[in-house]
């Protein structure tokens, strides 16, 4: 739902400065152009698909839309002294959400987990080759994924959904060489309160249409900037 979600933002959904609280605002719309290259990607005036990032963000698919109507900013990309100043940055006046926010929702947290409280409600597994979907791939303070499955039938490859890295600010599923998102320091854990078959069936849970959309990363970096 948050890969897919359309939603039209308007000009009031823009914002390129402080909001009334004195925090800065980016939203990622298609006119931010920053040095870094993580351009902006939703059109004001148009049906746009997928939910923007938004550093802090926790929202429902239906507050986000709640918000927007009612002019709230459409996103918040992370910059290095967001990451800095953490949680007194996250803006009330900017809707969306960030790489933890999307795990939280999906694996209904009862409230926002960051990626260095995650690893407080999850498991350790014992190896990446034990990975299923809906476990985690998770560097406290930095990045999440949520592992959808293996790409191929060697596990090299591993299939991800990911908030906030390369190439837009949105959700969206992702395949990656499994060393390559090793060596960046990953953990993997598993979710305590996930449900599993006692004997995996080994049943795809990702259907062909959404496999279609796939965005290969053959060099994954952590995903902010």
């Amino acid at each position: 739902r948050y890969t897919h979600h359309p939603w039209r933002p308007f000009a009031r959904n823009v914002r390129h400065g402080e909001d009334a609280n004195g925090i800065r605002v980016d939203t990622p719309d298609i006119n931010y152009r920053p040095e870094s290259g993580r351009d902006g990607w939703w059109v004001p005036g148009e049906v746009n698909v997928g939910i923007p990032y938004k550093w802090g963000g926790y929202d429902d698919i239906e507050d986000f839309d709640s918000n927007i109507v009612e002019g709230h900013s459409a996103g918040d990309v992370s910059t290095p002294a967001k990451r800095m100043a953490d949680n007194d940055v996250v803006s009330k006046s900017a809707s969306g959400v960030d790489c933890s926010g999307f795990v939280s929702k999906c694996l209904k947290l009862p409230f926002h987990h960051d990626s260095a409280m995650l690893p407080s409600v999850c498991d350790q597994l014992p190896g990446f080759n034990d990975l299923r979907p809906g476990d985690l791939l998770n560097i406290p303070r930095k990045h999440v994924l949520l592992v959808a499955g293996w790409s191929r039938k060697d596990r090299s490859w591993l299939l991800y959904y990911e908030t906030g890295g390369i190439p837009d600010w949105k959700p969206a599923l992702k395949e990656a060489p499994l060393q390559a998102l090793i060596a960046l320091g990953y953990t993997a854990l598993r979710y305590r309160g996930m449900s599993r078959e006692e004997v995996p069936s080994g049943k795809e849970v990702l259907t062909r249409s959404a496999r279609s959309a796939v965005v290969r990363v053959s060099n994954p970096v952590i995903g902010e900037p």
